[in-house]
């Protein structure tokens, strides 16, 4: 079973006396484990499609499924629900707290009543992601005190501290220069390959299509291409810089 499927799905914002037509009827599944980019140029909707996979919005028609759930229906406690224990978000404006440090941003997701882990565990946990994005000499670190590609590596442990089957990440590389984006990618697909994690994650650049085993292209608010494919020799990523 998919643990993305969209049907059908069509998406109309009013805009005062005007109709915006974000998606026109979109169908496509994400199997688990899947690298998976969504790109398309600015109003194509690609992140219309994520925020109703990420439990934000709700389909003008068609059916959204997430891990098995149909979310068409729930209530804001049960999407709330669903987000917490199945998703995580990257966001390209990193969205960190300033007054906390790397090691408290990373927490913070586990002091909402997400946490099922005991104190010692979660520790190691912490510390296994803050050393996974490559940044164990800046744990104390403030977000201020820290690079635009550092602060994305922290929202990356971030989003996957609650074990998310499906982490999903708006433009993650718009606000970085084209060496830290490369970095960032490679980060993701890392923690994909190590975790198994889903991610699905929108771009405008098409230069980090190579690294996608599954590429869903919009234009206008539809598909016009929906391929996977195995990443090429040169496009095999390693260690992030």
């Amino acid at each position: 079973m998919a643990i993305i499927q969209l049907d059908n799905v069509k998406k109309t914002y009013t805009l005062g006396k005007t109709e915006v037509h974000a998606l026109k009827g979109v169908t496509f599944a994400v199997e688990k484990g899947e690298f998976t980019s969504i790109i398309g140029p600015s109003g194509s909707g690609k992140s219309t499609i994520l925020n109703l996979i990420g439990c934000i919005d709700q389909p003008t028609s068609g059916t959204v499924t997430i891990d098995g759930t149909p979310t068409h229906g729930l209530n804001d406690r049960a999407l709330t629900a669903l987000r917490h224990e199945v998703l995580g978000f990257i966001f390209q404006s990193f969205n960190l707290i300033p007054v906390l440090n790397v090691y408290e941003n990373i927490e913070f997701p586990l002091l909402l009543g997400k946490n099922k882990m005991g104190k010692e565990e979660t520790k190691e946990w912490i510390e296994y992601l803050v050393e996974a994005v490559g940044l164990s000499d800046h744990m104390i670190h403030k977000p201020n005190e820290l690079s635009g590609g550092q602060r994305q590596r922290v929202a990356i442990a971030r989003a996957l501290v609650t074990k998310p089957a499906i982490v999903l990440a708006d433009e993650p590389t718009a606000n970085l220069d084209s060496k830290t984006g490369q970095s960032i990618i490679e980060l993701m697909k890392k923690m994909n390959a190590e975790l198994n994690t889903t991610f699905i994650f929108s771009t405008h650049d098409s230069t980090v299509v190579g690294v996608a085993d599954h590429v869903i292209r919009l234009l206008d608010g539809l598909i016009v291409e929906n391929t996977k494919q195995t990443p090429s020799a040169e496009d095999e990523v390693g260690e992030p810089s």
